[in-house]
Formats: structure tokens, sequence, C-alpha cells
């Protein structure tokens, strides 16, 4: 599919494979369990083509960025529900009010499926949640992003090489197809991207009743405690920031550090950089911005910080420039000094830019982030299990890690998902195949009916024994 086709194409396809759905039945284990190797099979068999493909959309990425989190891990997710489905997909009795009765709780395929994955990892977005969605017996339509056009062109080949066009799909076209995309009768949609974007989705959704997992980012913060070492907080935030240039949902988008901890923190950055990047505009291993227009964006977001009173420290090393549009290579920046006037607090940010915040009391980290949209993940560094817990009860956040960044996402017995403004449901192993199924009610009745009588009349007798009960 390309940008010159119509809504009426998009929603052929999409009822063309409801259709076969139905004519099929129910996928079982076997089944389930092929389409995901299969999904494994064609990531692990193009990995280099792939990674090629990422690298060319990207202007350059690191070889290593992408075989780690969009080869490695996404084929892990893929290998995990294929050995785990067959469990996950066994009825669960529950307990019934009456003798006789049986009850339990059957899981059932949804339907058809459609995925708007986004460009900053575009394997792992794409046949992440299709871990779940397999494994629940559905099938999917994938409407990668337009940002990464030799990865999603090399998408569509490759799918249709592996897959019947009945189970998996891929839409290719712009942001207006995106949009068309988002308004088909799904029986289920799943977006990753940006909030602003988000809204429109399920805004879109709704005119269908398609129910919506949307997975949206935010500004994650970090906090760091007067007990925490500065040195590995500074560290471990930085690895994640400078993973795949910041461009991340789940990058650290700002620290809130004690006020006496600022010079250590900048001092240990400095020493960071110079030994994990001694070079940037030439080092293969550190990834560009996506395109001009986010470049850009970033760049601007530098400026309007300086100009508002933020004193701005670039990390690049000696000798080069702090960022060079014709690489579209960024080095970390810290941004200290921040007021929420400015634009790099009031965005998510998606880039090697790390606003430092300061704080004098303890209280002033919860209740700053309390103050604003809930975030995706938050990051706390400090040793203390009393205030770790204090911190954990009193903010709410997609997700939560003590004394590291980033670490959740590839463990996946942990749900993945946002929460309010970062977004709504979660998926990953056993998550994400509950989410893509309906769980069904089934009761069996016993032979005698015996607890349906209470509703046959006459009622007379039945009402005084209610009203006996009832004292």
């Amino acid at each position: 599919m390309n940008s010159t086709q119509s809504v009426q194409d998009l929603k052929a396809i999409v009822q063309a494979m409801k259709q076969a759905h139905l004519a099929k039945g129910p996928a079982d284990a076997a089944l389930r369990r092929d389409r995901l190797l299969r999904a494994a099979s064609l990531i692990k068999d193009n990995h280099a083509a792939l990674a090629q493909a990422m690298s060319a959309d990207f202007g350059h990425r690191a070889i290593y960025h992408s075989m780690t989190a969009d080869v490695m891990t996404t084929i892990k997710m893929l290998h995990y529900s294929a050995e785990n489905l067959a469990q996950w997909m066994q009825a669960e009795a529950v307990e019934t009010p009456a003798p006789g009765i049986k009850g339990w709780i059957q899981p059932q395929p949804l339907g058809v499926v459609g995925i708007i994955s986004p460009w900053n990892f575009p394997i792992n977005l794409a046949f992440g949640p299709l871990s779940g969605v397999f494994a629940a017996g559905n099938t999917a339509l994938l409407k990668p992003s337009e940002l990464t056009p030799r990865t999603s062109d090399l998408f569509a080949e490759l799918v249709g090489r592996y897959f019947d066009a009945m189970e998996f799909g891929v839409v290719l076209g712009n942001a207006e197809v995106g949009a068309s995309f988002s308004g088909l009768a799904f029986d289920h949609l799943v977006f990753t991207g940006s909030t602003t974007v988000g809204r429109h989705v399920m805004r879109a959704a709704a005119d269908n009743l398609v129910p919506v997992t949307l997975e949206l980012g935010g500004k994650s913060p970090v906090v760091v405690d007067d007990d925490a070492d500065i040195q590995v907080a500074m560290e471990r935030t930085l690895t994640v920031k400078t993973f795949n240039a910041g461009q991340i949902c789940i990058s650290p988008d700002y620290m809130l550090v004690p006020q006496k901890q600022v010079d250590s923190l900048v001092a240990t950055a400095q020493r960071f950089m110079a030994k994990a990047f001694p070079t940037l505009q030439d080092n293969t291993e550190y990834t560009a911005i996506i395109s001009d227009r986010h470049f850009e964006r970033l760049a601007h977001l530098l400026a309007d910080a300086a100009q508002k009173g933020a004193r701005v420290l670039s990390l690049a090393p000696a000798g080069e420039p702090a960022f060079d549009a014709a690489t579209r290579k960024m080095a970390p920046h810290l941004v200290l000094d921040v007021s929420d006037n400015m634009q790099i607090m009031q965005e998510e940010i998606f880039g090697p830019l790390l606003p430092i915040k300061t704080y004098s009391d303890r209280s002033e980290p919860v209740a700053y982030i309390n103050a604003h949209p809930r975030p995706l993940a938050a990051y706390y560094f400090g040793n203390d299990p009393v205030r770790q817990q204090a911190f954990a009860l009193n903010t709410t956040s997609g997700a939560l890690v003590f004394n590291d960044v980033m670490t959740h996402v590839s463990i996946e017995t942990l749900p993945f998902g946002g929460v309010g403004g970062s977004g709504t449901g979660a998926y990953h192993g056993i998550h994400g195949f509950r989410r893509f199924s309906h769980a069904k009610a089934v009761v069996q009745q016993s032979a005698d009916g015996a607890s349906g009588l209470r509703l046959r009349a006459p009622y007379a007798d039945k009402l005084q024994q209610l009203m006996a009960l009832v004292g």
C-alpha cells in the first residue's frame, strides 16, 4: 500500500483480514507459535540488511544500537511469547456461588490489530507489540513510520515473503495515510508516538469504538536524593541519554539534583563523555538525529533556554563542534539553571539534551513531578529504602526504576506502558497477551439449574425468605 491509495482501499484490506480471521477460526497454539517464530526469523535472517536500512534512514546509526535494541531484544520478546503462550492460553477456573455451577475465564483473540510504529526503534516498536498480538491469536496490519522509508520498504518486502497477507500486512505511506489508518475499524489499535498525535489517534479510533493501547512518552524525570552516589547517577543517566542519541521514549528528560551536587555532577559528566566518546562527529558508535526538522528543533530548544537565562554546557570533545547540521550529530548538553518558561522544560526532548533542575528541600522533587503530567518512567537514585518507598507511593508513572535508568524495558515479566498523559494500556510478555485478548466469562449451569430458580415466579415464598435474610 502507498500514499496514493484511498481510505476505501484501507477499509477493504481490514475487512478482508477480518473475514479471513473468522473463516479460519481461532488460531491454535501451534499456529500462534509458528507466527511468532517466523517473525523472529524474519529479523534474524535479515538483521544486516535491516541494520543498514536503519542507519541510512538516520543518516548514521550505530550498529550496536540497532543490534541490541532492535534486533536482539525483539527476537527475545518473540521467543519468550512463543515459549509461554500455551500456558497463557489456558482457561482460568473461578469460584462460583452455587454447587454444580462451573465458571471460567477463556482468553479469546480480538481479531485484527492495527499497529502504528514510530521511527526511533523501527523493529522493536513494530514487532514488540506483535509478540503479544500473535500470542493472543490475532492477525495484524502494520503502519511503520514515514521517517524511516528504507526500513519501512524493507519491512513490506520481508513481511510479504514470510507471511500471508491475511495474517500480517504492511501499509506504507505518509502522515496522511497514518491518519486514515488510525480511523479504521480494527479490533484493537496500538500506537507509539507523541502525546499530541496520540490524542488524534484516540479520537479517530473512537468513531469505531476501537480500543487503543497508547505508548506516548512524556518527560521522564531522574531524581537524585542527597544520599545517592552522584557519579553513579550521572554515568547511568548519560549511558541512556547517549544511546540512540537520546531518541528514546523513556530516556531521561530532566534531572532533579540537590543544589550542592551540581559541580560534582558536571565534572562527572565531562569525565564520562571523555571516556565513552573521545571523538563524536566521526565516531561510528554515536547516532545521528533522525531528520533535519528534529535536529533544528533540538537546536532551537538550546537557543531558547540560553536566551531565557540557562547555562548551556556542551559535552562535545575538545576541538569538536557542539553539533553539526551536515552530519546531524549533536553532542550531549547539560542545561543548567532551567526554569519552566523554557521550551526544553515544557515538551519531550527526544534527543541528547539534559536539563538540570536543582532543589534544596527533599519534598520538592515529588511536588514538582506531581504538578506535571504523569511520565512514562521515573528514575530515583538513593539508597534509603524508606525514602524509596515514599517516592514510589507518592508519585505515579508508567514505571519506576531505582538506581538505574531504563532497566525495566527489557524485563519481559513486567508490563510496559504509560499512565495518564504518557499513555494507556501495557504490553510485554503475558501483559501483551492479556492486552490483546478478550477475557470471556464462561458459565456452565448445574444440571438442576438450581441457581436460576430464584428468578422464576411465583415469588411469594421467595420474597419472605429474602426479607428474613435482610432482617
